[in-house]
């Protein structure tokens, strides 16, 4: 498919996007009033990065609309790609809803979010790598490594929902930027291209009422949620073209770098992985700088200006894909290092 063929595609559903951000806002504000009722209020601890009691639950907005917006789609989207995403993405949901109002253990949420994962892959297929030029088939271990892939990047995205605004944030830039990859890429799936687009648009709805200073939290259904979409469009650009994986890796470069970093380091400790902590080098920058908004809008600018760079730069074919990802990472790592990722 072409870059013009990718545009008159988005272009001809264009008016889908303002649609989606106001459904997702209006329902973050309702969604708000829920919490409140219903006292779903994330209250300061010693492990929180907040200070103020603040309702949670706000990202269900984020499902609701853009699976909704991907209904209207059906017309021009693969049923396989409707059927592995709103399944997949609404059982993700439904377990971080859950966990919202109560406590589900570790262990049944790895278990959903597994069975979600080979769900999606069912639908969209196992993609091969490509390295140095060459495309390789995985096989039955690509299979394995695409649902780890899927898991981790769902999970971290649960992580690194900690400060006001910074998931919104990097779904929105990451959404938008992997459509400007199509674009430049001239994606071969036509159904497939809109699909970043709709997703950047329901964040944008929901930072109205989540860009700092926040005034509902995402929840573990909305953050849960967003990594498993943006880890399964991953993937299904990979299907097609093997050399998109590496553009969307270096896409969410900020929270596959800071999140790996600080599991790693909290593994060679002994620490339980799942509990609470406040040891993400996010974390530690808010801190010391005192405030969420100016590292909400520091992950913004390192998106924009160095990371998306490079990922057109991948998909362009001007860079190698795996030489693009450790360039564009290795500043990511200096960071995470500074701002002592992992560490107490």
């Amino acid at each position: 498919m072409s870059g013009c063929a990718v545009s008159s595609f988005l272009s001809d559903r264009l008016w889908l996007l303002p649609a989606v951000a106001i459904l997702s806002a209006v329902l973050t504000g309702l969604l708000r009033r829920y919490a409140v009722s219903r006292q779903l209020i994330d209250r300061p601890n010693e492990r929180s990065s907040h200070s103020v009691p603040t309702p949670r639950g706000g990202g269900v907005a984020i499902v609701i609309a853009f699976l909704g917006g991907l209904l209207v789609l059906r017309d021009g989207t693969s049923t396989a790609a409707i059927t592995a995403l709103l399944v997949g993405g609404t059982g993700v949901a439904v377990v971080g809803f859950v966990d919202d109002h109560g406590h589900i253990p570790a262990r049944w949420r790895l278990l959903a979010h597994f069975s979600c994962a080979a769900w999606i892959l069912y639908w969209i297929g196992t993609p091969r790598l490509e390295l140095m030029g060459n495309t390789i088939d995985l096989g039955a271990l690509g299979a394995v490594l695409a649902a780890l892939y899927l898991v981790w990047i769902l999970n971290l995205y649960n992580f690194m929902d900690g400060i006001d605004g910074i998931a919104g944030v990097e779904a929105l830039i990451v959404g938008a930027g992997g459509t400007v990859i199509y674009w430049v890429a001239g994606m071969p799936m036509a159904s497939e291209v809109g699909l970043p687009a709709l997703l950047a648009a329901a964040a944008l709805g929901f930072l109205v009422w989540n860009f700092p200073p926040a005034k509902i939290f995402m929840g573990d259904a909305g953050s849960g949620f967003l990594g498993l979409m943006l880890g399964a469009f991953s993937l299904q650009a990979a299907v097609a073209r093997p050399l998109l994986l590496w553009c969307w890796l270096v896409l969410l470069g900020v929270f596959i770098v800071d999140a790996t970093v600080t599991l790693i380091r909290r593994l060679l400790r002994g620490e339980r992985v799942y509990e609470a902590h406040r040891s993400h080098a996010y974390q530690h920058a808010t801190r010391e700088f005192g405030a969420h908004r100016p590292i909400t809008l520091a992950v913004a600018a390192i998106n924009v200006f160095w990371l998306l760079p490079w990922a057109l730069a991948i998909a362009s074919g001007r860079v190698d894909g795996v030489v693009g990802l450790v360039v564009a990472y290795i500043p990511l790592l200096v960071l995470a290092l500074r701002f002592r990722a992992g560490t107490a």
